[in-house]
C-alpha cells in the first residue's frame, strides 16, 4: 500500500466534502429563490448539515468500523454522492433540507476513519503531516472547489452545482478503490469500551480544546463579509479576494501545522493558538486599510488552520484504544465549534458592541483553548510523575 496514493485518494474525498459543505453559503440567495423560501430559511440548509455531521460522526463510525477500511470509506463516499444527487433533484425545500442531512452523515466518519488510515501508512514521526495531507483537500476546496461550484450555481443553476459535486464523490470512490487494498476485514466495535475511552477526562479536554479552536475561527469567518464592509469599506470584489486569501492561508497553515505537530503536538497547539489569539485581538488595528486587511486575512487563515492537525492528533493519541471513534467525534467537535463561534459573533453584533469586537471575541476563545492545552499538559506531567513514583 503506497502512502502517496492513499493520501491522494483521501484528499480527493476531503476536497469533495469541503466543496459541498461550503458551497451553499455562496448560493443562498439563488437557492432561496429556486425553492421559494426566505434566505434565513435557506440558511437552515447549513444548520442541517452541521447537525448531521455531529450526529452522524459517532453513529456512522460505529456502523462502518466492522468493515474493511476501503469498503467503509467507499460506502461513506457513496452516501456523499447519493446526498448530492438528491440535492440536485430536490423538487422542494423540505426535500432539499433532508438531502443535505443525508449528505452530511458521511462527513465526520470519513475524516475520522480517514485520519486513522492516513496515520497508519506513514512512520510515527510523520503521522501529523499525513493527516494534514488529507485535510489539504478540504483547504484547497475553499480555493478551487467552492468558487467553481458557486460560479456554476450562479451561471447554470444551483442544481448543477450539486450534480457536479456528486461527480467528485464518484472520483473519490474510484481513487479509494485503487489506492486501498481489498480484502481487509474490520473489527466489530466494542461500543461500551470505546465510549469509556471517549469519556476519559484527557480525551474530553482535548475535544473541548477543538471546540474552542474551531469557535475562534468561525467567530470571524461567519461574519467576515460584514466585518470587511464595515471596518475596511470593502467592495464585493474585495470580499471575494479576501475569501481566496483566507483559503490560501488555510492551505499554507494546514501544511505548517502538520509539520510542527510532528515535532510536538502540545507544542504546536500552544504556538498556533497563542498566535491566533494575538492576531485576532489585534486585527481591528489593521483592518482599516485594504492592504492591512489582505495581509491580516492571509495570516489569520494560516494560523487558523494550522491548529487543525495538532488538535486532531491530540484526540487520536489521547484515545489510542478507540482512535476511529474519537477522531470522528472530534470532527463533530469542530462543527460544534462552528456553531459556538457563529453564535458568539452574532451575539457581539446583536449587542451593538461593534464589528471590531467580532475578531476580538474569537481571540478570547483561542486564548481559552490555549489555557486548556496548558491544563492538559500539567495533568499529563502530574500523571507521569505519579507513575514514576509508583
Amino acid at each position: 500500500m503506497k502512502a502517496g496514493r492513499v493520501l491522494f485518494a483521501l484528499a480527493i474525498g476531503a476536497f469533495g466534502i469541503g466543496t459541498t459543505e461550503f458551497t451553499p453559503m455562496g448560493l443562498l440567495p439563488v437557492i432561496a429563490q429556486g425553492v421559494d423560501v426566505s434566505i434565513p430559511s435557506a440558511g437552515m440548509l447549513i444548520t442541517a448539515y452541521a447537525i448531521g455531521v455531529m450526529v452522524g460522526a459517532p453513529i456512522m463510525t460505529l456502523l462502518f468500523s466492522r468493515f474493511g477500511k476501503r469498503a467503509a470509506l467507499m460506502a461513506l463516499m457513496a452516501i456523499f454522492t447519493l446526498g448530492n444527487l438528491l440535492s440536485s433533484l430536490s423538487p422542494d425545500y423540505y426535500t432539499l433540507l433532508a438531502s443535505r442531512l443525508v449528505t452530511s452523515l458521511n462527513h465526520g466518519a470519513f475524516f475520522g476513519l480517514g485520519a486513522v488510515v492516513a496515520a497508519s501508512v506513514v512512520p510515527k514521526e510523520k503521522q501529523a503531516s499525513a493527516v494534514a495531507t488529507m485535510f489539504m483537500g478540504l483547504t484547497i476546496a475553499n480555493i478551487g472547489g467552492v468558487p467553481a461550484a458557486t460560479w456554476v450555481g450562479q451561471q447554470v443553476g444551483w442544481r448543477m452545482a450539486f450534480a457536479g459535486t456528486a461527480v467528485l464523490g464518484l472520483l473519490a470512490m474510484a481513487a479509494l478503490w485503487y489506492a486501498l487494498p481489498k480484502g481487509e476485514r474490520g473489527n466489530v466495535p466494542h461500543v461500551r469500551k470505546e465510549l469509556a475511552v471517549i469519556a476519559r477526562p484527557s480525551v474530553l479536554l482535548a475535544m473541548a480544546t477543538t471546540v474552542l479552536g474551531a469557535g475562534a475561527m468561525f467567530t470571524l469567518y461567519t461574519y467576515v463579509a460584514p466585518v470587511l464592509a464595515e471596518l475596511t469599506g470593502a467592495s464585493d470584489s474585495f470580499v471575494t479576494l479576501g475569501l481566496v486569501l483566507i483559503g490560501v492561508g488555510f492551505t499554507l497553515g494546514n501544511s505548517l501545522g502538520g509539520r510542527l505537530a510532528d515535532w510536538s503536538l502540545d507544542g504546536a497547539a500552544r504556538i498556533f493558538l497563542a498566535a491566533l489569539a494575538v492576531i485576532m485581538l489585534l486585527m481591528p488595528l489593521v483592518l482599516g486599510s485594504h492592504i492591512g486587511a489582505a495581509i491580516a486575512l492571509l495570516v489569520w487563515g494560516m494560523f487558523t488552520f494550522a491548529v487543525v492537525p495538532p488538535l486532531q492528533m491530540r484526540v487520536m493519541i489521547a484515545a489510542i484504544e478507540a482512535p476511529g471513534l474519537a477522531s470522528s467525534i472530534n470532527v463533530g467537535a469542530f462543527n460544534l465549534g462552528n456553531a459556538v463561534g457563529a453564535a458568539l459573533g452574532g451575539a457581539v453584533i446583536s449587542l451593538d458592541l461593534g464589528y471590531a469586537a467580532v475578531p476580538m471575541a474569537g481571540g478570547l476563545l483561542a486564548a481559552a483553548g490555549l489555557l486548556l492545552v496548558w491544563l492538559g499538559g500539567r495533568s499529563k506531567a502530574a500523571g507521569k510523575a505519579a507513575a514514576d513514583a509508583a
